[in-house]
């Protein structure tokens, strides 16, 4: 890509940036490519080294794949987060496998692994920031293992639900039931079922449109 398109965005995500070398500067971006994956699209599906993903518009949505097909999400990125768990070759210390889908139409500025990791291997400030960035994702990923191993599900449905509001800055939830529990680890039904004592308690309104918060308060408490 022409630097002057994307340095802009590397100077506001990368702090090494001034530190390193114009050449290598040259080089990411020289190696950056823009990529739209529509919704539905596979990303990056855990046997190669797809490069760092940096998000500029949609929302990516990464997860494990269990050897009886049940699938778990770790965590989602929205515009302006980055993903290095998609760079093998640069962190070679991650030997098990995600797999990275579109959850929505999204614009992606993506480095070349090879090319980052070779700039990486020059330039001591980068690979410390990639193992930064790495292991602040894995603090995403153990508190969702928490979730799943030791909290009740009404507990677990109002921190979702708390958090997609606090992230989206609305009071309705326009997912299904089903994507709900595909973020959550969980089935259909039992989210269903929990939705279904959530409005008969007046916490939340479920329709077509989505799930409405009726009652934040009482929701909040749950999630605590």
């Amino acid at each position: 890509m022409e630097r002057a398109i994307v340095e802009p965005v590397y100077k506001e995500i990368f702090p090494f940036w001034n530190e390193i070398a114009e050449a290598d500067r040259d080089y990411i971006c020289q190696n950056s490519v823009s990529v739209t994956y529509e919704k539905g699209a596979g990303v990056h599906d855990g046997n190669e080294c797809s490069g760092v993903i940096f998000v500029c518009s949609g929302s990516l949505r990464l997860s494990m794949l269990s050897d009886e097909g049940k699938d778990i999400t770790l965590y989602r990125l929205h515009k302006g987060d980055m993903c290095m768990l998609s760079a093998s070759c640069v962190l070679k210390s991650i030997t098990f496998d995600v797999f990275i889908n579109a959850e929505e139409d999204s614009q992606c500025y993506v480095i070349s692994g090879p090319a980052y990791a070779a700039v990486s291997e020059r330039n001591p400030p980068i690979k410390i920031f990639s193992l930064e960035a790495a292991v602040s994702r894995f603090s995403d990923v153990m508190w969702v293992m928490q979730q799943i191993l030791f909290m009740s599900m009404d507990k677990r449905l109002a921190i979702f639900l708390t958090d997609e509001s606090a992230r989206t800055g609305s009071d309705t939830i326009v997912l299904t039931h089903e994507q709900i529990a595909r973020y959550m680890g969980s089935a259909r039904e039992v989210v269903s079922r929990m939705l279904k004592y959530f409005a008969n308690e007046g916490i939340v309104e479920v329709s077509r449109k989505g799930i409405h918060i009726l009652d934040k308060k009482r929701l909040r408490k749950l999630a605590l």
